[in-house]
């Protein structure tokens, strides 16, 4: 098996407690903390059967990697990552028109994070990144997520241009963001089989990429900014998504 890896903060921890028990090794704490937030955590550790260690601001820094873990750390042995076959097995088994977000270049772990929380929030079905030149599931990430990188799948591609190509064959519509879209992510049809691509802020998407993709499609912007955050981007255009769904449900 694997060398564990850390899962910092609260809700990240409490999560993993929550969905996967069975593969936490062992839990870090702050002694001196006495909170009922975290004596919660600690109570599903103990009805887990996980391992609890009375700890120091010292040996949490040292095991978390970072000052950043509320008090708290769990050290927990990572499932293998899935890849294409996986994705493809799972849109096998869905009742219902697929929703994926698929982030090209997304290098930033928080962001990474930030995205699945709202992916999970608005019910994504699976989330795809490259398995290059991308963000994984860091304990930075994992954090951030607050849970989400537990209950959303994080499929990690070798070829993001070859899955695409298999996400249209299974009937998947590919729409992708871009500044230079002429139609806006408000004018487009989101309520079938959907895979939103998303590219790093600034960059956009690849060429190879954008040429992968059915539509192109932009967020208004009315003010100075030219650009938002990914995650927020990503936010915009998802509860687009899911309003539009949800009103032809």
């Amino acid at each position: 098996m694997s060398k564990p890896v850390p899962i910092i903060g609260l809700h990240a921890v409490e999560s993993a407690l929550n969905n996967d028990a069975e593969r936490i090794v062992g839990i870090y704490f702050k002694a001196t903390r006495k909170d009922q937030r975290l004596q919660r955590v600690l109570q599903l550790a103990k009805k887990a059967g996980v391992k609890l260690h009375e700890s120091d601001e010292r040996q949490l820094e040292r095991q978390a990697g970072s000052n950043r873990h509320q008090g708290i750390v769990a050290l927990y042995h990572a499932p293998q990552a899935l890849g294409e076959s996986d994705l493809l097995n799972l849109l096998d088994k869905l009742d219902e028109h697929p929703l994926l977000l698929l982030l090209d270049g997304i290098t930033d772990p928080h962001n990474l994070g930030a995205c699945l929380r709202t992916a999970d929030a608005v019910g994504v079905h699976a989330v795809i990144v490259p398995r290059d030149n991308s963000a994984g599931l860091t304990p930075a990430a994992r954090k951030v997520a607050s849970g989400a990188a537990d209950t959303i799948p994080l499929v990690q591609v070798t070829n993001l241009s070859r899955t695409l190509e298999k996400l249209k064959e299974a009937g998947i519509w590919i729409v992708g963001t871009s500044g230079y879209a002429e139609k806006t992510i408000y004018q487009q049809d989101l309520k079938g089989p959907l895979a939103l691509v998303m590219g790093a802020e600034g960059k956009g998407l690849r060429r190879l990429t954008q040429e992968h993709c059915d539509f192109l499609v932009k967020i208004p912007m009315q003010g100075q900014v030219e650009s938002l955050n990914i995650s927020v981007a990503t936010g915009v255009c998802l509860y687009e998504a899911l309003r539009q769904r949800s009103h032809s449900a």
